[in-house]
């Protein structure tokens, strides 16, 4: 079921299918090649992906397989804070992985260091940038990022504190299952949060532009009431 939203006054929601649908793509595509870039920079996997390493090395299964199921976990874990799935939510798992798998294709292995932490921060920050742009574009969050603004509507917490707070407790216990850990994935543990809290906002709420997404309140400009 896709997540209904009101329309603005003076520009009907349909008109801008064509306009929402395009950000969805584009920010799930760089979704991927943000995770390629991180994966690149061979400092420490990013959270999510330690879990995923703990859980198959605990187990017979594959990567894949353990993150596609890692999702349907993330995904029930929405019920009880009634966050909605829309066809951004089903988009994230089919193109994420596609384009990751170019950005690796692309991006060579075993870089010079100083090329190795540029790819790294470069990472990081196209990440939450993508995850604004994708989340703004209003067809739902992925699972992963649902979780995180679901969590910040029902407790009131900023999304920095919530997603960071997700990120830190996944890392530990991806750790434990035996993860990769590095230093890269403390970095991104500490930055992934406040960068979102900026790019949330920046790319889904601007004044006379497309509502904000769930979870993620409208500047104080633009509410009514």
């Amino acid at each position: 079921m896709m997540t209904s939203f009101p329309a603005r006054a003076g520009a009907p929601l349909p008109r801008r299918i064509p306009q929402r649908s395009a950000q969805l793509l584009g920010g799930l595509v760089l979704y991927g090649l943000g995770i390629a870039l991180i994966s690149r920079g061979q400092i420490g996997a990013a959270p999510w992906d330690v879990l995923s390493q703990g859980l198959a090395q605990q187990t017979s299964l594959s990567f894949g397989t353990i993150t596609i199921l890692t999702s349907v976990v993330v995904l029930l874990a929405w019920i009880p804070i009634r966050q909605r799935p829309g066809a951004g939510t089903v988009l994230n798992a089919l193109l994420v992985g596609p384009s990751a798998d170019l950005g690796l294709a692309l991006i060579p292995a075993d870089l010079p260091l100083w090329l190795r932490l540029l790819c790294f921060a470069s990472g990081v920050v196209l990440l939450a940038s993508a995850t604004g742009i994708y989340i703004g574009a209003r067809f739902g969050p992925g699972p992963r990022d649902g979780l995180m603004t679901g969590l910040h509507r029902v407790t009131g917490r900023p999304i920095w504190i919530v997603r960071t707070a997700i990120e830190a407790a996944v890392v530990t216990a991806g750790w434990l299952l035996g993860g990769n850990v590095g230093p890269g994935t403390l970095l991104f543990v500490l930055t992934i949060g406040p960068l979102c809290q900026i790019t949330i906002p920046l790319f889904a709420s601007r004044r006379g532009a497309r509502p904000a997404p769930d979870g993620v309140p409208a500047p104080k400009a633009t509410q009514r009431g």
